[in-house]
């Protein structure tokens, strides 16, 4: 489905303008809305260099309710001291004077360059003019807006029904480098007109990020801005879908469907990436052990080179699994390439089958499959490789 056809979010309108805080004179400002206050969780960046617009927007998530995010992209406003702090509060004021709501119910996002002040004549003259552009088809735009060295703008949309009545789950997201758990540089916004009870909204969020945001790389860094909001408006008419229910495990696979899809997006935007590489790990003593050898693989930057190389060098990738510090026995490590073995129990099967793992690594969406052959564990990563566009973006970023 594209985003010009998404169905739209009952309750829930977006906006977006070019106010000019890009070089690029596209558009850099946006707004979410919810025509009612709408129960909200979030989980944010654990960098400990926390951005001025965070330091906002948390307290105000955590106390559970939301009505409109004002998100900007071009500029961070990250480092900026006190006056970042005033800038981030003076755009939710700007922002709750424009809607006629609380500002407690405003929270505000930045995402780009890191230690400039927010040219704030821009935001004083474009805010009050982004409720009038509020359009519940409009999520595309947003989208668009939040958007830095993004390729494309990330929508993921699914349905579902709880009391026989139909709800929707819209999702975007941004983000294409400084990409790493727990966070990145990244900003991803659900909303849902169904009515979640606010215990499992919370829960949900947290598997589903699990799973999802927090099982991704493209190159290791932790952005200070990193956000992923949840909010829940009850516009549907739905009853309230209530923890240990059916319904609930139906709206819990379908928001991780639909962060697993944002998520995947990212890690093919990754700045320069030509491959997305699903790292799955199988057979270790336990989930986090198997979750902490496939993140060793997957940020290992010799092995996403080596996919950029279309390289079926297993040998770096054994590697990553032994110095990941998980229980491994060398001896029964298997490795494949999508169905191709190219290890079995430590050791290579030879030229013609790493023939054949090459042809493998030619794909733009593979598999590694690493079986440790020693209990039920079991986890995954996805990443990107890694290639010479990467240092051509981040070298002149701010130029």
């Amino acid at each position: 489905m594209s985003s010009q056809n998404l169905p739209h979010v009952r309750g829930f309108k977006f906006a977006a303008r070019g106010a000019g805080i890009k070089k690029s004179g596209r558009l850099d400002l946006g707004l979410l809305y919810s025509e009612v206050p709408a129960r909200c969780v979030g989980v944010f960046t654990t960098n400990r260099v926390v951005a001025a617009p965070l330091v906002v927007s948390m307290p105000r998530i955590r106390k559970g309710l939301c009505q409109a995010v004002l998100v900007n992209s071009g500029n961070a406003n990250a480092c900026t001291g006190e006056q970042g702090l005033r800038d981030a509060l003076r755009c939710g004021e700007l922002t709750a004077q424009a809607l006629g709501i609380a500002e407690d119910l405003v929270a505000v996002a930045s995402t780009g360059v890191i230690g400039a002040p927010l040219p704030m004549a821009k935001f004083e003259q474009h805010i009050p003019l982004l409720p009038q552009q509020l359009d519940a088809g409009g999520a595309a735009s947003l989208a668009e807006a939040i958007r830095t060295t993004d390729a494309f703008a990330k929508i993921s949309f699914r349905q579902g029904q709880a009391g026989g009545k139909p709800y929707q789950i819209l999702g975007l997201a941004k983000g294409a480098g400084m990409i790493h758990p727990n966070m990145a540089t990244m900003l991803a916004y659900v909303v849902t007109d169904a009515l979640v009870a606010p215990a499992l909204l919370d829960a949900a969020l947290r598997r589903a990020v699990a799973c999802s945001f927090n099982a991704i790389s493209v190159d290791g860094d932790t952005s200070t801005n990193d956000m992923v909001l949840l909010l829940s408006n009850g516009q549907a008419g739905t009853p309230e879908i209530q923890e240990q229910s059916a319904e609930a495990e139906i709206f819990v696979e379908l928001l991780e469907e639909i962060l697993v899809d944002l998520a995947k997006m990212i890690v093919r935007d990754g700045e320069g990436a030509t491959k997305v590489v699903e790292i799955r790990v199988r057979g270790a003593a336990d989930d986090a052990g198997a979750t902490q050898v496939a993140r060793s693989v997957a940020t290992s930057n010799l092995v996403k080179t080596a996919f950029f190389g279309e390289d079926a060098n297993w040998g770096r990738i054994i590697a990553a699994v032994g110095y990941s510090g998980a229980d491994i026995d060398p001896a029964r490590i298997d490795i494949f390439f999508d169905e191709v073995a190219v290890v079995r129990n430590g050791i290579g099967t030879g030229k013609e089958l790493e023939e054949q793992a090459t042809a493998v690594l030619k794909k733009p969406e593979f598999r590694v499959l690493i079986d440790l052959h020693l209990g039920g564990g079991a986890g995954v990563y996805y990443t990107s490789d890694l290639n010479y566009d990467y240092i051509k973006i981040n070298a002149d970023y701010r130029t």
